[in-house]
């Protein structure tokens, strides 16, 4: 198994995918991976919707118009129910927390049985609730194409750049 940093800088942002679809055993893997991501109060607020046919992303690409996003074999909406989720004292809604937890542990684990993911969240929630058949109650917060990408994962520059830690860490006070 990969050193974990090693996993977590092999995972990148992919927009070009080959044209090859993922074996079952693989994208069971991913979705156990988010289905065992912590949540708050373990309230596990999540729904994942799983669209393979053509016909089904054809229509969620309505809802993310790019030429890259139908080339992914299986595309993941990731979507939270508030009414579900842990309320922080002061009413702070932890859905999205959440959320963007079981999307991190689905990347990662992805790149670990070479799978290419990206992370969407610029999309037309309401035109993707009415194609996924959403029930009001549930939001779409995140769409992840996967697939096998189109080129090699060598660290990319962008994906690397970070800021050090002397920029973002502080000890003890800001």
């Amino acid at each position: 198994m990969e050193k974990f940093l090693d996993l977590v800088k092999k995972r990148c942002s992919v927009r070009n995918y080959l044209n090859q679809s993922i074996e079952e055993e693989k994208l069971l893997y991913v979705l156990e991976a988010g289905r065992l991501a912590p949540s708050a109060a373990n309230l596990q607020p999540w729904h994942i919707v799983v669209v393979k046919s053509e016909e089904k992303r054809k229509e969620l690409a309505s809802a993310y118009p790019r030429p890259w996003f139908l080339q992914a074999p299986v595309i993941l909406a990731i979507c939270g129910d508030h009414s579900a989720a842990w309320k922080r004292a002061d009413g702070k809604d932890h859905t999205d927390i959440d959320a963007a937890i079981i999307v991190d542990h689905m990347t990662l684990a992805a790149a670990e049985v070479d799978l290419a993911t990206c992370w969407i969240c610029n999309f037309d929630a309401v035109k993707a609730s009415e194609i996924l058949g959403l029930p009001a109650n549930i939001e779409p917060i995140a769409l992840l194409p996967l697939g096998y990408p189109n080129h090699q994962l060598i660290d990319n520059p962008r994906h690397l750049k970070r800021k050090s830690l002397e920029e973002i860490i502080h000890r003890e006070m800001y």
